[in-house]
Parts: structure tokens; sequence; C-alpha cells
């Protein structure tokens, strides 16, 4: 059974199909938060063209003055969860867990918008890709920001569908 997400955003929708298969920790984490509403009205707090859109962090909403804006977030579990291992690349359209080292995944998350991120392969959960909608996701990318990656008008994410 596919699963699919449909992350509607101020800019248009972006639909994710995720992989329980290959990341069920990240997979389940992101759904359950998504259902309860948690990631509504969060911005995308960090906005690198041709790299990547992250959002996730709840300190990042759009009535918020933003002071602890990515620093923020936590798993359905309460506390980080490990990270999982598959084979799957950080590459473009790639949705991957955000983090601050190794196994310290809670509820943010981040979209490629460029090419292929070496760098970045196996040191975080790659659990979706983005099958509709990556125009939406590289007209975020390319907003102005400030120097801290923030773009300075709040692209939001409005809510998070489930796809049945």
């Amino acid at each position: 059974m596919t699963t699919k997400i449909n992350m509607k955003t101020n800019k248009g929708d972006i639909i994710i199909e995720l992989f329980p298969d290959k990341a069920p920790k990240a997979v389940e984490n992101f759904m359950s938060l998504a259902e309860k509403g948690y990631y509504n009205n969060l911005i995308f707090h960090r906005v690198i063209n041709n790299f990547m859109i992250q959002a996730g962090d709840p300190f990042c909403s759009d009535n918020d003055e933003k002071t602890q804006c990515g620093t923020g977030g936590q798993s359905i579990w309460g506390e980080p969860f490990k990270d999982e291992k598959n084979e799957l690349l950080v590459d473009t359209g790639a949705l991957a867990m955000a983090n601050s080292g190794p196994d310290t995944n809670g509820s943010q998350f981040f979209i490629v918008t460029g090419p292929h991120q070496k760098h970045l392969d196996g040191k975080h959960i790659v659990f979706g890709k983005v099958v509709e909608g990556m125009d939406v996701a590289d007209a975020i990318a390319k907003v102005a920001t400030d120097d801290n990656d923030q773009p300075s008008a709040d692209v939001k994410i409005k809510k998070i569908e489930i796809i049945k």
C-alpha cells in the first residue's frame, strides 16, 4: 500500500510518497505528528536555494516572534529517536529528517531542492520523495531570505493531509 501526504503550503501543494518499509520509525513519527496537526501553521524556517527547504520546528509558527526558531521539536516518543539506515539517497525531491547529529531525530524535516547531496547520505533518514509539486518546493527555495537563511516573508505549511 502506498502512503502519500499532501503538504499544503501558502505557495501551493507538495505531494510526497512516504517509505514506511525503508524508514518505519521516521514515517510513524511524521504521520502521527501530521495527524495531530503538529505541523499546521509552522513556517519553513531554513531555506537555501538549490539545496533544501526545512520545517517542523514548533518554535517557528506564523504567530511567534521566532527568537528560538530552528532549535525545537520533538518526536512522538518525547525524545529523539535513532537513525534508520537505508540505501535511499539525499537526492532531489527527497524528504529527510533534519538532525543535529547521530540519533537526534525529532520533528524537523527537509526537502532537497538541489542535486544529490552526497555529503548528507547516511547522516539523515530519507523517508519519502516528492511525487508532485516539486515546482512548489523549488519556488519556496527561491524566496528572499535573511542572513540566517530564514525567509523574509513567512512561507508556511497550512496543513498536512494524509492521502489514503
